[in-house]
């Protein structure tokens, strides 16, 4: 009787969605052309998203001219700043839809981007991921994520640890300064802004001893943010940092 329960209540839940689909036909993530499944670009916006593909950096995931020949290279920026984890990946650059998608989830409550974002940024990571490798987000300040509601990184890194099949942690870090925005500063005055304002929380400290982890983040800019996250992480015991972002920004020439 309950496995017979159980085969009623999802065939109820699949003709729901039926149902709600009949009536609200998916659309395309960035504009309202119809897909045909939810989370999916509709053929004219698709190549308008800057995937990286190939050769990309191997601590930071800008993309790099030539064939992936599959060594590990690095761009110029990561030759000459040295980054305190061992590697780094991005699913996109950061562009106008790029920004389109990111501003819709990190201010318009777009919570449907992230089942397709942790997808796309899964692709991306799959090459870094260890055996039982943690997965947590860039915290907030709790003044920030009272005003924003959620952390954005944080629903990325927990579509994300679903999609790779991975441990996940929430709230394995905290910023223990409110530091303002970045927006508007330069490199030098990214890094001093973030210098010593994240920490692991004191109950999961012990969630750090000899693991290999993976930080996620929404956006790499300079990667000030990022460093300092991963900096926490080594001083308190962890095996190796990895970072993922959705988006990378890409210096121009």
């Amino acid at each position: 009787m309950q496995k017979l329960g159980a085969r009623l209540r999802e065939g109820g839940l699949q003709g729901a969605r039926s149902l709600i689909r009949a009536i609200y036909p998916p659309q395309c993530l960035t504009c309202d052309t119809m897909v045909t499944q939810e989370g999916a670009l509709c053929p004219a916006c698709w190549p308008q998203v800057p995937f990286i593909h190939g050769t990309c950096c191997d601590a930071c995931g800008v993309p790099l001219p030539g064939d992936d020949r599959g060594d590990a290279v690095q761009c110029d920026e990561c030759l000459v700043l040295a980054r305190p984890w061992e590697q780094g990946r991005a699913a996109m650059l950061y562009d106008a839809k790029a920004r389109q998608i990111l501003l819709g989830l990190k201010y318009y409550d777009r919570m449907d981007y992230a089942a397709p974002a942790a997808a796309w940024m899964a692709r991306a990571a799959r090459d870094m991921v260890q055996p039982d490798m943690l997965l947590a987000p860039v915290p907030l300040h709790w003044l920030r994520l009272a005003k924003r509601r959620y952390n954005q990184a944080a629903i990325l890194s927990h579509a994300l640890s679903h999609a790779l099949g991975l441990d996940h942690c929430p709230d394995l870090l905290r910023r223990t300064r409110h530091t303002g925005t970045q927006d508007g500063r330069g490199r030098q005055g990214r890094f001093a802004n973030v210098a010593d304002t994240i920490a692991p929380h004191p109950r999961r400290i012990h969630m750090l001893q000899g693991r290999d982890i993976l930080l996620v983040d929404d956006v790499m800019t300079v990667g000030a943010t990022l460093a300092a996250a991963t900096e926490a992480c080594l001083a308190h015991g962890a095996a190796s940092v990895r970072v993922v972002a959705l988006a990378r920004v890409a210096r121009q020439p």
